[in-house]
């Protein structure tokens, strides 16, 4: 059994435990999202696939922590929680800021000798192709409209003012990682990287997709589904098929 430490726990939800899984899928939310967003992910894949999901300071049972707002501290911290799971292999999947993120655990883990079996990157562009945005600087109602736009949010947060009120620090300071990241040239990953995006996700452009080939030395391969930024909110059922076939076919699922 796993021995995870308080401080560990405080990062990783397991929503649906499989001990006997062969490989373990960590998964990064979006800005603003928590680990309870991949909770039907963990239901589909259980138990085949252990799944892990990644809970960031600031929201729901963290909400009285300190947000963070730098990708870099992101990752250092996550992948030192992530440690006492790497006894089995891993697979990183990350939407939007949490591709980013992703990312940068997966750059650390490889320089730790643990090279992760596969980076799903959803909803985000390479992280060498940058954007001058700077929403995060703007006020409460640009960043309101932002999340509205977006559709990535629990409805009923966005008809309650005061729970949206709540929930704005942690988008701002996600926000804030993810506009003020900036790729700094090393390593290319060693394990392959599979992107997917909606076709009318204005935050990704069909070349900035393609640039994530250049980070890594293995299979790249992007899929396309209709829709914008969360169109796997409407797709669920073909992304988590996604994963189990690629997973299947890394001979990384058990058999059951």
């Amino acid at each position: 059994m796993t021995n995870v430490s308080a401080a560990t726990d405080s990062w990783v939800r397991r929503f649906h435990p499989s001990d006997a899984a062969a490989t373990r899928l960590v998964c990064f939310p979006h800005a603003g999202g928590s680990a309870s967003y991949y909770f039907p992910v963990s239901r589909a894949l259980s138990p085949t696939v252990d799944v892990l999901a990644v809970q960031y300071p600031g929201r729901q049972d963290r909400r009285t922590e300190r947000c963070i707002d730098d990708v870099r501290e992101f990752a250092d911290l996550v992948t030192a929680a992530l440690r006492p799971w790497t006894d089995r292999p891993l697979a990183l999947f990350g939407h939007s800021l949490g591709a980013t993120i992703a990312f940068e655990v997966a750059l650390r883990l490889q320089a730790d000798g643990i090279v992760p079996v596969v980076l799903f990157a959803s909803g985000r562009r390479a992280p060498s192709r940058h954007r001058d945005e700077r929403l995060h600087l703007g006020d409460d109602a640009r960043l309101i409209d932002s999340i509205k736009r977006m559709s990535g949010t629990d409805p009923q947060i966005l008809r309650d003012e005061e729970l949206l009120r709540m929930v704005l620090p942690a988008v701002r300071s996600d926000y804030k990682a993810a506009e003020t990241y900036r790729y700094q040239p090393g390593p290319q990953l060693a394990c392959p990287v599979t992107v997917l995006t909606g076709d009318r996700d204005s935050e990704v452009t069909t070349e900035e997709a393609l640039a994530w080939a250049e980070h890594t030395k293995e299979p790249f391969s992007l899929h396309e589904y209709s829709g914008g930024h969360f169109y796997l909110n409407d797709h669920a059922a073909a992304v988590i098929a996604r994963i189990r076939e690629q997973l299947a076919g890394s001979g990384r699922l058990a058999q059951h």
